[in-house]
């Protein structure tokens, strides 16, 4: 089958029965779209569809690219992720890209939920309370990155104090610890916010070395980051491959 046919059978599958309205102005550009996402990159590699829409929605929200990211709250509904895993990818964004960000992307969740009757709020994901959060994603940063957490706290200055226990207790234990996903789910989400905003490129080193760590090997993260090709661009899809190599070299 070639990518004409695979694009139509996997757009039809996530989208149903209907055409792209671009096709009515802009069908070239819409042929060049459909052929490269739907019929190339969603069968390149090594991750199923579920995979490939959590991926896709973090990076439509760190993008914020909206009408996107709806229609593709939709095809994740299709391919089967539950309504928990759709609003655990996106909470997981608001500690890379900020709370604005993240409720404009919870809004447009929001509305697909409701047009499908999904009763909201879905049930709570929480595991953590105030008195263990810092304690349990302290835990959850030692499991991802190892010794080097105790290095940098030990390191920081005094008046900077705060920003690390912020990571701990807000990125890692408000956001990490919670269910709906499982560690290294979310850890490759990470990998794609960070990449996606571009200028993070230590961050993306880093979360590099804490996927293979916690069991994403090399070729599942290529296969992600050329799933955010078509959202994020090449700039910053090579910045992340580099940084992928440089962790990760080949042999």
């Amino acid at each position: 089958m070639g990518r004409i046919e695979k694009s139509r059978e996997k757009y039809k599958q996530l989208f149903g029965d209907g055409a792209p309205a671009t096709y009515a102005t802009d069908p070239d550009f819409q042929d060049i779209l459909s052929r490269f996402i739907f019929g190339e990159v969603f069968y390149q590699g090594n991750l199923d569809d579920k995979q490939r829409e959590l991926i896709t929605l973090v990076v439509l929200t760190t993008n914020q690219t909206l009408p996107q990211l709806k229609a593709h709250v939709g095809a994740a509904l299709n391919v089967g992720l539950t309504p928990v895993e759709i609003k655990e990818a996106i909470y997981q964004c608001a500690p890379y890209i900020g709370f604005p960000k993240t409720l404009n992307a919870i809004n447009e969740v929001n509305e697909v939920f409701k047009a499908k009757n999904i009763p909201l709020p879905i049930e709570s994901q929480k595991q953590v309370d105030e008195d263990n959060r810092f304690d349990k994603g302290l835990s959850v940063q030692v499991e991802i990155f190892g010794d080097i957490i105790a290095k940098n706290r030990g390191a920081v200055p005094a008046n900077q104090k705060h920003i690390q226990d912020y990571l701990s207790a807000f990125c890692f234990g408000d956001f990490y610890t919670r269910g709906g996903l499982d560690l290294k789910t979310r850890e490759l989400l990470t990998l794609c916010i960070i990449s996606t905003l571009g200028g993070a490129e230590g961050q993306v080193k880093a979360h590099v070395q804490g996927n293979k760590n916690v069991g994403n090997d090399k070729e599942t993260l290529i296969t992600t980051i050329t799933h955010c090709l078509p959202y994020m661009g090449f700039p910053r899809t090579l910045n992340a491959l580099a940084c992928i190599n440089e962790m990760i070299p080949e042999n």
